[in-house]
């Protein structure tokens, strides 16, 4: 009956050979050897859901770090760029601080410079009256022979001859007058000394107006070639640089001490003092606020 059934098979009966193919393939459990069908069908399927689902995963988990990578990326980037602006902004922001320190420090040295030229003005100075022969007059008040004019005064229309014409022939007194602005609520009036144009007068009449002035080089070039002289007067010589400056005749100056007397807020008088003592003031400066 075995034998017939074997005829009667359409498959040969498998032999020891296939058996240990079978068993050492690891297709599948199960009997799996005894049919190569069965066999060559799980051969030709796609992969397990399982192993597909494990590269799903590892697909997935590569795409996640890509996207992380990419994100970590944008976001360092724009760390980078945050912090670029707020170290252009922390500078800008410090250039101004300093800018605003060096301001603040100009104006408190300036208001230190001048309480302290203030204070320093006492009741004797140095007074200079230089100018060319055919020229502006120029009236320099200083605390010492060494130290910036507290007053530069330029007379525009009265000429440095005139003004010795005048001293020869004896007592001479020039009055500087301005004008008292009205202040607004709040405001404070500026120092005398300070006033920027005046009026002036020679022993009565009326020479033109006089200008405040700061002290330029070539004032600064007279004040330093006399500063050794106490008092007196004389020539200055002309340099290479005098050029059409000489034109105007010599450079005369005339140097003293002069006595400072205030009367006021609007009124100082300054007496030029001789220095053997006799007699009275030759010139006396007068500055009024009227």
């Amino acid at each position: 009956m075995a034998r017939a059934f074997r005829a009667a098979s359409p498959l040969p009966l498998p032999s020891s050979g296939s058996r240990a193919i079978a068993s050492s393939g690891g297709g599948g459990g199960g009997g799996g050897g005894n049919f190569p069908w069965l066999t060559r069908k799980r051969l030709g399927k796609p992969p397990s859901p399982q192993r597909r689902g494990g590269q799903e995963v590892e697909g997935a988990r590569g795409e996640e770090g890509t996207t992380a990578g990419a994100r970590f990326s944008a976001t360092s980037s724009s760390s980078a760029e945050h912090a670029e602006v707020q170290s252009s902004s922390s500078s800008s922001s410090t250039r101004k601080r300093a800018d605003a320190l060096a301001r603040l420090r100009a104006a408190f040295l300036a208001a230190i410079t001048h309480r302290r030229r203030r204070r320093q003005l006492g009741s004797s100075v140095t007074g200079t009256i230089f100018g060319r022969r055919r020229g502006r007059v120029h009236v320099a008040l200083q605390t010492d022979t060494r130290s910036p004019p507290v007053l530069l005064v330029e007379m525009a229309a009265y000429s440095t001859g005139a003004l010795v014409r005048e001293m020869s022939s004896g007592l001479v007194r020039l009055a500087l007058e301005c004008e008292k602005q009205p202040l607004n609520p709040g405001e404070k009036r500026r120092a005398l000394l300070e006033e920027p144009t005046w009026r002036a007068y020679c022993n009565g009449r009326k020479c033109g107006f006089a200008v405040h002035r700061e002290c330029g080089a070539d004032e600064w070039r007279v004040l330093g070639a006399v500063e050794p002289v106490s008092v007196g007067a004389g020539v200055l010589p002309d340099d290479a640089s005098a050029g059409a400056a000489a034109k105007e005749g010599d450079l005369m100056y005339m140097r003293a001490r002069f006595e400072r007397v205030v009367g006021s807020r609007d009124s100082e008088a300054f007496y030029m003092m001789n220095p053997d003592g006799s007699g009275g003031p030759e010139l006396s400066i007068y500055l009024l606020r009227v």
